[in-house]
């Protein structure tokens, strides 16, 4: 069955990557050239971005290679010669990577990867990377968003079935992780990522017995420690008292309902309802699980209302980022060996050379980012101290460190956002932008590269 696997990914790019590295093969041009992957702007709506990706990018780059079977059907294109196809067997990626570390924050112009390569090598990957960090910071953000909507309560990923396909599911279980998600229901991300799973019961299972206490009952006696019982199957309220009922009976088996979930309705109001049934039938430590086409804005006006919801499972909003469906990242030349190089496009111009961002606090708080050359020299002065984002992760083709955890990953995004200011964490009314500024060597730059494109 056709599938993506790291046998065949090299040929997941678009043709225009391996038509232009069939030039640049046949006029020797294989000098070091360096590509910025980054997004010029945020989606509407978005104050921030979550950066993720850039682990599986590392493994595409590790692995990268045409195998013969690509070779043989890019042969019965008729559009490459064979001495490039030659050089596409032996193809591999040796070049160096810098990174902003996965699960920081970033905005707008500001690098997420900076790749230096043999030209061809740089040229023929920006497509598999552009899909794996475009969606994965995507998804992260999107998640961090929903976790901040959640205050201090839980959230797990729902979204394996309604995400754009198999490896979609997989990516957005481990980028949700890293925004904030407590857990996923997707098994494959659990087993891959080690990721905590969870999961209740469909409404089918409920129908599948006469009565639906019989479904309550036999479920809470195959998962006595674990139980998450679905109540809104027929009546929501009803459900909650029959819950009462089942737990009574079992309770002298040593089983208890850890929790009920609600799934649809004025999930709101139901949960005031459901939570009094629970209490007045002595299941105060039962809790309250909520899904049902959940997202930030509509879990920040359930909990507005107080309503007694404990944890959430969110699925197609969070899966698809149903709001901000596409992140426009890019993939831009920016210095070869010839020096730095820019983009003059009404629209999509590009900053020019090597580049380093520094993220500057004042008195402990995150106050703005500049854009600088890298190595360029910055003045900091008290009470401002700035710290670089983008470090080096990959060099001579092999990744410089161990994978990184994934609760790391995580705990640094937790952090990003805590330290973010309170604006950028609200979601609606105009909000501010958080300031990117650029360096007096990097004004210099644009300047000389700009005259120097245009003679």
């Amino acid at each position: 069955m056709p599938w993506v696997t790291d046998e065949n990914a090299a040929m997941l790019t678009d043709m225009y990557e391996l038509t232009m590295a069939a030039s640049y093969f046949a006029h020797d041009m294989r000098g070091a050239a360096t590509f910025d992957l980054f997004v010029r702007h945020l989606p509407a709506g978005r104050s921030f971005l979550v950066a993720a990706g850039a682990d599986d990018a590392l493994h595409y780059l590790e692995t990268l290679r045409f195998d013969q079977e690509a070779i043989r059907y890019l042969r019965s294109l008729r559009v490459f010669n064979e001495p490039f196809l030659d050089f596409l067997v032996d193809l591999r990626f040796t070049g160096e990577v810098w990174a902003v570390p996965e699960g920081e924050v970033v905005f707008g112009e500001e690098p997420l990867l900076r790749v230096t390569a043999p030209l061809i090598e740089a040229q023929v990957v920006e497509t598999f990377l552009l899909n794996c960090v475009n969606f994965q910071t995507l998804i992260a953000t999107k998640a961090a968003r929903i976790a901040i909507a959640c205050r201090e309560r839980s959230f797990v990923d729902f979204s394996p079935r309604r995400d754009h396909g198999a490896d979609a599911a997989l990516k957005a279980a481990r980028a949700a992780y890293i925004g904030g998600a407590a857990a996923t229901s997707n098994v494959l991300a659990g087993s891959v990522y080690g990721i905590p799973l969870s999961g209740t019961m469909a409404h089918s299972y409920v129908m599948s017995f006469e009565h639906e206490s019989d479904a309550f009952r036999t479920y809470a006696r195959y998962f006595p420690n674990s139980a998450v019982l679905l109540i809104d199957t027929y009546d929501t309220v009803e459900g909650a008292r029959r819950v009462v009922q089942v737990a009574r009976e079992l309770a002298g088996e040593g089983i208890a309902i850890r929790a009920v979930r609600l799934d649809s309705g004025d999930i709101a109001d139901l949960a005031g309802q459901v939570r009094r049934v629970l209490d007045d039938g002595g299941l105060a430590g039962t809790q309250i699980f909520a899904s049902g086409d959940l997202d930030e804005f509509r879990i920040a006006e359930i909990l507005a209302t107080g309503a007694p919801i404990d944890a959430f499972g969110v699925g197609t909003q969070l899966g698809t980022s149903a709001d901000a469906p596409a992140l426009g990242g890019v993939y831009k030349l920016v210095d070869d060996d010839r020096g730095p190089k820019i983009k003059l496009s009404t629209g999509k111009a590009t900053l020019p050379g090597k580049k380093q961002v520094y993220r500057v606090s004042v008195d402990g708080a995150n106050h703005h980012d500049v854009i600088a050359l890298d190595g360029e020299e910055i003045a900091y002065g008290p009470p401002e101290m700035g710290r670089p984002l983008l470090a080096p992760i990959m060099r001579d083709g092999r990744r410089l460190q161990p994978r990184e955890p994934l609760d790391a990953i995580r705990a640094r995004c937790r952090e990003a956002i805590a330290a973010l200011p309170q604006r950028l964490r609200e979601f609606h009314g105009h909000i501010e932008p958080f300031p990117v500024r650029r360096s007096p060597g990097l004004e210099r730059a644009i300047r000389d590269a700009g005259e120097r494109a245009r003679r």
